[in-house]
């Protein structure tokens, strides 16, 4: 541990156990005496963030514990405004004359900086007002201060198999990982307007890495992890069995030849395919004519079964947020709604930029709403990969992406995909070194299937998709 790491801890431990998170009422006052230390410096406004956060890993190496990390952080970022000129700077010291020292150098820099004149807070009345202690959303585990160094060791080694399993001709397992971690972040924002905002939570997560070789000879390899801001919640001693299947299920690997097809793409990657959306729905990426959405908003764009929502303010959920980087109010909010284009994220800065109304900077935690291609079969009950295979009839499997990238200009894309051929609703055999090709819009307009299966430990709730009319090269 560093010496910043021990210091950090040290003034955590003098936190009262019975109050959420790491930042001290003296940290607090010491972040809002630097924003008044700008202001007396000559910034017309200023905003402040004081973040600290602490993490404790513990990792096994084939049943045997091999690694023992605790990591601490503290930072500072000061935003300040002056003359029409902005800038921002960081620290990771908290003390009374070195931060008046670091503010007036801050103020002082940014006057020898060009003019930016849309550079400003946002409207207070848009700047949420009950973000007070950080727990309002019920993202802190008070367990978290009670669990021991023990007990974070035996969770790890729970979810060993590494001499556990029992010897198959078909494969040999060369090498386990596993890993259990645990955090807690703690985030204190504040603005010369007068916006104060807390958001405290923690993070409990278990992963394993599975290395096996088949009977020829050739390795592969299976990945798998699960995580949960609350530790009861945490589903725990299934990683290494999963992913040890994924290890297995890519033995015997077929070069899959090119066709045109209904591709399936499993709900632990399908979130690769939406993240072009949210990039093309920024402003910052349509006022720089680098968005294939550009002059899209209230347009009909996609499929009719396209509906993706920002439940942002969602309790106990990853990824729920009260306000963003500028104190800005979340909301819960429709995004795409039947293939409309409902908003850009467009924070204040580029509000006054571009003209556009001025909303949260990006989306916290976006849900895609399940459909169907058939009108009156609506799904109910569990609804995943293999009921959608098994609608599908025929086409490719898709649970892995193998590099690759879309224009986020044109909306081209070409990814590497790994995974399965099925057949009449039937898994086949497995895949590998084949490309999808073709265009985000297009692609997105041939939605025929969205599950309601998205992975509970994720901050983006992505299901398993289905789209019909693919191009896969092999």
């Amino acid at each position: 541990m560093t010496d910043m790491a021990d210091l950090i801890t040290q003034q955590t431990m003098k936190t009262d156990k019975n109050t959420a998170g790491l930042i001290t009422g003296e940290e607090k006052e010491l972040a809002l005496h630097c924003m008044e230390a700008a202001l007396k410096s000559g910034a017309d406004q200023a905003r402040i963030s004081l973040s600290k956060s602490v993490l404790d890993t513990y990792g096994m190496m084939n049943g045997v514990l091999d690694k023992v990390a605790h990591s601490a952080d503290r930072s500072v970022y000061l935003y300040v405004f002056a003359d029409r000129k902005y800038g921002t700077f960081s620290t990771n010291m908290l003390d009374r004359a070195g931060l008046e020292d670091f503010a007036g150098k801050a103020v002082a820099a940014v006057k020898l900086l060009a003019e930016d004149v849309f550079r400003k807070l946002p409207d207070p009345e848009r700047q949420e007002k009950n973000a007070c202690d950080g727990r309002e959303l019920g993202l802190y585990d008070v367990r978290y201060q009670d669990i021991s160094p023990e007990e974070r060791s035996a969770i790890a080694a729970a979810e060993c198999i590494y001499g556990k399993t029992e010897a198959n001709g078909k494969f040999r397992l060369i090498s386990e990982e596993c890993e259990y971690s645990d955090s807690v972040d703690d985030n204190f924002l504040a603005d010369s307007q007068g916006f104060r905002g807390r958001h405290t939570e923690t993070s409990f997560a278990v992963c394993s890495e599975i290395t096996i070789e088949d009977a020829s000879g050739k390795k592969y390899s299976g990945y798998w992890w699960e995580s949960s801001p609350f530790l009861d919640r945490l589903e725990r001693g299934r990683c290494s069995a999963e992913a040890l299947d994924r290890a297995v299920r890519q033995i015997g690997g077929k070069r899959g030849k090119s066709r045109t097809c209904p591709m399936v793409v499993d709900r632990s990657v399908s979130s690769r395919l939406v993240a072009p959306l949210f990039s093309a729905l920024n402003s910052a990426s349509i006022q720089q004519e680098n968005s294939f959405l550009k002059d899209t908003l209230g347009k009909k764009i996609f499929s009719d079964r396209l509906t993706l929502t920002d439940l942002a303010r969602t309790p106990g959920k990853p990824g729920s947020r009260l306000y963003d980087t500028e104190g800005v109010a979340t909301g819960n909010m429709d995004i795409i709604r039947n293939g409309v284009v409902e908003t850009y994220f467009t924070s204040t800065y580029m509000a006054l930029k571009t003209g556009l109304p001025p909303t949260v900077e990006g989306v916290s935690r976006p849900v895609l709403q399940p459909c169907c291609k058939e009108e009156d079969c609506c799904p109910h009950g569990s609804f995943g990969a293999r009921e959608i295979i098994r609608r599908c009839g025929s086409g490719i499997y898709v649970t892995g992406f193998n590099g690759g990238n879309c224009n986020p200009t044109t909306g081209n894309f070409s990814y590497g995909i790994e995974g399965f051929a099925f057949r009449n609703g039937k898994i086949t055999h497995p895949l590998k070194e084949m490309i999808i090709t073709g265009n985000m819009t297009k692609l997105w307009n041939s939605l025929a299937y969205a599950g309601n299966d998205p992975r509970e430990s994720t901050r983006w709730q992505i299901p398993t998709l289905c789209f019909e009319n693919v191009d896969f090269s092999g």
